[in-house]
């Protein structure tokens, strides 16, 4: 029997108190059957961090030989992914369904794809929370229906891990870029 999913898999980067807060996803209709949280601190400002969000419409930022079919994800501002609208695809397989300029992103997997048919239903919140000091915290929250059956049983085991390793090289990447190349 495989194990059940570590606390490092679902919870990476984030306090007990930012888990509680307030994530435009858990205002979806219907139950999930599983959170990941995922959170780095990023040495610039909401609107650069933000600015790097919107990059996700071009590109997924994690591991690019993975999820971008060998394509490196842009390391320079693409002009024009700033203007968001719902509707949009994100990372390929996501709709955005929401956005707040400056404070969150949010997408959910296209529904009648085989990406949900792989995953489940999968809805996530990037949440920009700024610091006193001039810093910001970019948090990830996700949210999972996993497919039913035999291959949800093994998507509900291999998905955290997973997600965790890509999700955490992609704020990461997301964070070294917003310190380093600032918004036009």
């Amino acid at each position: 029997m495989l194990p059940a999913m570590s606390p490092l898999a679902s919870s990476w980067g984030v306090e007990p108190a930012e888990r509680a807060l307030d994530f435009a996803c858990d205002h979806l209709p219907g139950s999930f059957d599983a959170d990941y949280y995922r959170g780095v601190t990023a040495a610039a400002p909401p609107a650069a961090v933000f600015r790097w969000l919107c990059q996700l419409r071009a590109a997924p930022y994690s591991y690019d030989w993975i999820d971008n079919r060998g394509r490196r994800s842009p390391r320079e501002l693409t002009p024009g992914l700033e203007n968001l609208a719902v509707g949009q695809t994100v990372m390929t397989i996501f709709d955005l369904i929401g956005f707040e300029k400056d404070v969150h992103l949010t997408i959910r997997i296209k529904g009648g794809t085989s990406s949900e048919c792989l995953f489940g239903d999968v809805a996530g919140t990037y949440l920009i929370v700024p610091r006193s000091d001039g810093t910001c915290r970019l948090l990830a929250k996700l949210r999972v229906r996993y497919p039913r059956g035999l291959w949800g049983w093994l998507t509900k085991r291999f998905l955290p891990p997973g997600d965790l390793i890509m999700m955490r090289r992609q704020l990461l990447n997301l964070k070294r870029l917003a310190e380093t190349v600032t918004p036009g």
